[in-house]
């Protein structure tokens, strides 16, 4: 489906960059400093409590643990079904995967969804960042070509067609505030994206085990980072977070719509009166967020989705205690 966008842009920007950017994050984090700290009391280790990579004693088997943690050993030398517990790391790592590409310049709700892309950014670095944990980015922008990793403190990865660039992990609030700021800076460029590229970047080199977060809209062909999410979850626990406007679900009846593609520049002329079209337009986007949701699932990632219309932040609470809820039933998921 074609990643295609009304010319005028419903969501008015008129202050600079860099500007926009400062407000949107002292926005974002007073709104994820209030609503998100209820969470972080008692024994909880990041976005996605799993339970660790360290390991612990064996158990007996109970319905709905994962079987990849069967204490083969134990079982065979018991006759019973046993799995392995696992102790929580003190230290985490978390990397994010943003992807900024064109199509993300985008939004008819309160939001943009590049404005969801940081927000979503914002609230994991905040979940995250305590206790020595670490978290880095790898932020795209489109085009596929790789910049070498930098210092990011206080400043901005660089801009142009087709940069996808690192920034190192570190620990500490002051260095999270400087990434975020960096990632909130970063140009959106024209061209198209390439979303398994970006996911790549994750694992080479390989890291130890911890937690990897992929934001973006996945409008890009499944079969183009499908490969690399399942390669990731091989090692990490992995969340992918699908940033979705209103308009790409449904279009409404508003006569004839220009609308351009954002990474093409391709324009068009779209009759949204015709209820067939309209039906045909419904059609298409339930099969392809279908499809996303079922390459998502199939390479093993907990799966989140956040609207530009809808309060992400409540979507996003939501998301952690049900993480949390699972723990407790003794599931990893």
């Amino acid at each position: 489906m074609a990643r295609a966008a009304p010319v005028t842009s419903p969501t008015p920007r008129p202050a600079p960059l860099a500007d926009r950017s400062e407000a949107v994050l002292s926005r974002l984090q007073l709104l994820v400093t209030r609503k998100l700290d209820g969470l972080l009391q008692g024994d909880y280790a990041g976005l996605l409590p799993g339970p660790g990579s360290e390991a612990g004693e064996s158990r007996e088997y109970r319905p709905g643990d994962d079987v990849r943690r069967m204490d083969w050993p134990v079982t065979a030398r018991t006759t019973t079904p046993h799995v392995r517990r696992t102790v929580a790391d003190r230290e985490l790592e978390t990397w994010l995967a943003l992807d900024l590409s064109a199509s993300l310049d985008f939004g008819t709700g309160q939001w943009l969804k590049r404005e969801v892309v940081v927000a979503a950014a914002a609230a994991i670095t905040h979940l995250t960042v305590r206790g020595g944990n670490r978290i880095g980015a790898v932020v795209g922008t489109g085009g596929g070509v790789s910049a070498p990793a930098r210092r990011w403190r206080g400043g901005s990865p660089p801009a142009g067609p087709g940069v996808l660039t690192r920034l190192p992990a570190r620990s500490g609030r002051k260095e999270a505030q400087g990434l975020l700021r960096a990632v909130a800076g970063t140009a959106i460029q024209p061209g198209r994206g390439d979303l398994g590229a970006l996911i790549e970047m994750l694992n080479r080199p390989p890291r130890r085990r911890g937690v990897a977060v992929v934001v973006s809209d996945f409008l890009a062909p499944a079969e183009q980072w499908a490969r690399p999410m399942r390669k990731l979850r091989v090692r990490h626990d992995v969340l992918a977070i699908e940033v979705v406007d209103p308009r790409e679900l449904e279009l409404p009846d508003v006569g004839v719509l220009p609308v351009v593609d954002p990474e093409s520049g391709e324009l068009h002329e779209v009759q949204t009166a015709d209820p067939r079209l309209r039906q045909r337009y419904a059609e298409a986007a339930t099969a392809q967020r279908a499809t996303i949701a079922a390459a998502l699932r199939g390479a093993g990632a907990a799966h989140l989705r956040l609207r530009t219309d809808r309060d992400w932040l409540l979507d996003m609470v939501r998301f952690v205690a049900a993480q949390r809820h699972a723990r407790t039933r003794g599931t990893t998921r």
